[in-house]
C-alpha cells in the first residue's frame, strides 16, 4: 500500500501530514504576497483564495506541513499527487516556504525526504513549474530535475494556458 502522508524528518525539518489545525499557522506563512509573486496564482496570499487551496490540500490526502526542526515552527507546505496517466510516477508540488527559508538548504532538505520516500513506491518523481517561475525552476534543477516537457497544462492552477514545464527525476539516476 502506498503511503502518501508519512512523517519524515532529518536534521533540519519535520515533514508531517497536514492537519486542519495547521490552517492559521500555515496561512500566516502564505499571507506573504512576495511568496506568490512569480506564481501563476499570485493572489494565493488572499484569505479566501488560500482557504480554497487549503481545502484542496486536505482533500488530496497527500499534503504536508513542513516545520523547522529547531524551532518547531511551520515554514511551509508541499504535497504528493500520483500521476493520472502513469502508475509509476508521482508529482511533488503545491510547495511554498516562508521567505526566511528560501534559497538553500531547507528546500533541498524536505524535498530530498519526499523524493526518497516517493522512490519506495514510484520510478519517477515529477515537478510541474510555470515557465515564468524561475525561482522554482532553479530549485528543481538543483535537485537534479531534467526538463521533459515545455507545454504542459497546469490544471491545478485553473488556467487554460499551456505554460507548464515538467521536470522529472528517475529513481535509477537519483543520488
Amino acid at each position: 500500500m502506498i503511503d502518501l502522508q508519512p512523517t519524515l524528518e532529518n536534521e533540519l525539518v519535520i515533514v508531517r501530514p497536514l492537519l486542519d489545525k495547521d490552517f492559521e499557522n500555515l496561512y500566516h506563512v502564505a499571507s506573504d504576497a512576495e511568496i506568490w509573486k512569480l506564481h501563476q496564482n499570485p493572489d494565493r496570499f488572499e484569505l479566501a483564495i488560500f482557504k480554497e487551496f487549503f481545502k484542496n490540500a486536505m482533500a488530496s490526502k497527500g499534503a504536508f506541513a513542513i516545520f523547522d526542526k529547531a524551532t518547531k515552527i511551520i515554514i511551509g507546505s508541499s504535497r504528493y499527487k500520483p500521476h493520472e496517466n502513469a502508475s509509476n510516477a508521482v508529482e511533488i508540488g503545491w510547495t511554498f516556504l516562508s521567505r526566511d527559508f528560501w534559497g538553500g538548504k531547507y528546500n533541498k532538505a524536505f524535498k530530498h525526504l519526499m523524493i526518497i520516500h516517493a522512490f519506495k513506491y514510484f520510478d519517477y518523481v515529477l515537478f510541474n513549474v510555470d515557465e515564468n517561475n524561475f525561482r522554482s525552476q532553479k530549485a528543481v534543477k538543483k535537485l537534479g530535475g531534467k526538463l521533459i516537457d515545455k507545454s504542459g497544462l497546469l490544471k491545478h492552477l485553473h488556467t487554460p494556458k499551456e505554460t507548464g514545464l515538467t521536470f522529472v527525476l528517475d529513481k535509477t539516476l537519483y543520488s
